[in-house]
């Protein structure tokens, strides 16, 4: 059957389709009115074909309607163009119009120009508009891709014998490390359903039931903070899980995935595994953070033990870290003094230290009268300082020194354009501490409660909380966290212990996960998984800096949807049938 509207799309016709009669349609992307002839640029998602309407072909009624981005149908013969576009791939061809239908009409003011360069539309009127948005090519471009990726992740985990099984959205309330998103009940008054954070406590239930190797495209839903990096509400990830594996064995899949799906779709180099593994606390050693840019090649260095005794007031009694960078020569005491204002300003640094190397080694400059001869030479050997460059310091408490360095790292790494170039480069962060203080000062789980703890048993029962390690860990890729993942706790007791330790109750723990807890009852598998976050790896693979521009329907910096107008307030009845009286304060 012959398509109503069309017989080729607006990216397939070449110069051996010459006098063929053919029918197109498409969005009207730019016109040219010429007085006696007139030119449109026609436009779907596979590309633009140029159609030329000559004043003799009788269409003027027709065409008086016409704007951008309205959407027509034409039909007329295909001629070689004798001004060509290389730029496009019908760039050698046109369409001489013999008959035009307007199919969707569009208003003559656009909100926003749809694919103009250099316009600087305001975020928030985009995403009102989102449907006009994504017909932008560039954002067109991330939502295609974004499919084509899934499709490549389906394809290989089927590949390695997984199987994709879907896990309930209406779940319970679990301690992931954010605030759920909570469902009231009609029919259980008082009772309240969570959007899953993850689908942590029914994957780890399929390996209890016997399914060896699991997964999905999962949705997950945290009520956090909006940034950059990170999409408000709602987020999807490849979740898996796999039975009788360790550690490693969860690595192997990763490095097989990850570096297959990457090369699929991009021209950058990708780095094959194994990728290197790098322990939590020396990534906070050595980069001041546990998402490495491992492109940057500054290195963090500790000189606490140098100035032990200084007299020095801004280092006393403080940890001390130190970052060098070469070839400073050239840069005049301004860079120095925006390094320092971006220290204190952005990163919360009290100050931000720094001395020159001239080519004789001398120091010169910042707080170099404060560094004798023999703390010189002790910095000298412990960071390999040459000649001509520069060393930046941070002197703080422990915690904050380490962040305040990492933040400095990256500004230092991003100015002086020292980032490998077109290359994805990855680690796994190992090794996380098992819990860590709140900030009330209790004891809390850091990363994920379900983890084992290395050591187990005996670990719970005779180390210091904040000295245990879990089997947990992260891959980063570029400076972003893509996957974590964990070997799971398996055993009942140790379950109940590792739970007791972070403020639960034996009775807590059946309370809030009493499926898995009687499930581990029943003869558990040891097993082990792992969830790479897909808008994050998409983001990467499309080049873009804001993870809303590879999102359809992304929310906005205050977490609101401004297309569906959402959140947004209920009818009393509503309220009323799942059993909710609001307590506000008035305005």
């Amino acid at each position: 059957m012959i398509n109503e509207y069309r017989t080729h799309n607006c990216g397939e016709l070449k110069i051996d389709n010459v006098n063929e009669e053919v029918r197109l349609a498409g969005f009207v992307q730019t016109i040219r009115n010429l007085g006696k002839m007139m030119f449109i640029d026609l436009r779907d998602e596979n590309g633009i074909t140029q159609i030329v309407i000559a004043e003799t072909a009788g269409l003027e009624e027709k065409v008086k309607d016409i704007t951008k981005e309205c959407t027509i149908t034409v039909s007329g013969k295909v001629v070689e163009r004798s001004s060509k576009n290389p730029k496009i791939s019908t760039g050698d061809i046109e369409i001489i119009a013999e008959d035009i239908t307007v199919l969707g009409k569009c208003k003559n003011a656009l909100p926003f120009e749809i694919n103009v360069e250099g316009q600087n539309v305001r975020e928030d009127l985009r995403l009102e508009y989102r449907f006009l948005d994504l017909r932008n090519e560039n954002i067109h471009k991330n939502i295609l891709l974004r499919s084509k990726i899934m499709k490549d992740f389906r394809t290989i985990m089927d590949e390695l014998g997984f199987t994709e099984i879907q896990t309930p959205i209406l779940a319970n309330s679990s301690p992931e490390g954010a605030r759920d998103f909570l469902v009231p009940s009609r029919l259980h008054p008082g009772e309240f359903y969570a959007l899953p954070q993850a689908p942590q406590q029914f994957k780890q239930l399929l390996m209890v039931s016997g399914f060896e190797k699991y997964y999905q495209i999962a949705p997950c839903f945290r009520d956090e903070d909006p940034r950059a990096d990170r999409s408000p509400g709602e987020f999807y990830q490849l979740d898996f899980e796999m039975s009788f594996v360790t550690q490693e064995d969860v690595f192997k899949v990763i490095e097989t995935i990850i570096p297959t799906v990457f090369k699929k779709n991009t021209d950058w180099k990708v780095e094959e595994g194994p990728f290197v593994r790098i322990p939590y606390k020396e990534a906070m050693e050595k980069y001041g953070s546990d998402k490495p840019d491992l492109r940057n090649p500054l290195i963090i260095e500790d000189l606490t033990d140098i100035f032990e005794g200084t007299e020095f007031n801004a280092f006393k009694d403080k940890t001390v870290k130190a970052i060098v960078v070469s070839n400073m020569e050239d840069k005049p005491r301004k860079f120095f003094d925006q390094m320092s204002e971006y220290a204190v300003q952005e990163l919360g640094a009290k100050g931000l230290a720094w001395v020159k190397v001239d080519s004789e080694s001398n120091l010169s400059g910042g707080i170099s009268k404060f560094i004798d001869e023999n703390r010189k030479a002790k910095i000298f050997e412990k960071m390999k300082v040459i000649a001509n460059s520069a060393i930046f310091f941070i002197a703080d408490e422990f915690e904050q020194a380490q962040k305040i360095a990492g933040g400095v790292r990256i500004k230092l790494g991003t100015e002086l354009d020292l980032l490998e170039k077109n290359i994805y480069k990855f680690c796994l962060i190992v090794d996380f501490p098992m819990y860590e203080l709140s900030d009330e000062g209790k004891i809390d789980f850091n990363h994920n409660p379900f983890s084992m703890p290395q050591g187990g048993m005996e670990a719970l029962l005779t180390k210091d909380p904040l000295d245990i390690y879990a089997y947990q860990y992260d891959l980063v890729c570029n400076g972003y966290e893509i996957m974590s993942g964990a070997v799971r706790n398996h055993d009942q007791d140790i379950m109940i212990k590792a739970f007791e330790i972070a403020g639960y109750t034996v009775d807590d723990v059946k309370n809030r996960f009493g499926a898995l807890f009687n499930a581990f009852s029943y003869g558990t598998p040891p097993h082990a998984g792992a969830a790479p976050g897909l808008d994050r790896i998409v983001m990467l693979l499309a080049k873009e800096d804001n993870i809303r521009e590879v999102i359809a329907f992304p929310k906005n910096k205050k977490a609101r949807d401004l297309l569906m107008n959402a959140p947004s307030k209920v009818f009393d009845k509503q309220l009323e049938e799942v059993h909710i009286k609001l307590n506000l304060d008035e305005e």
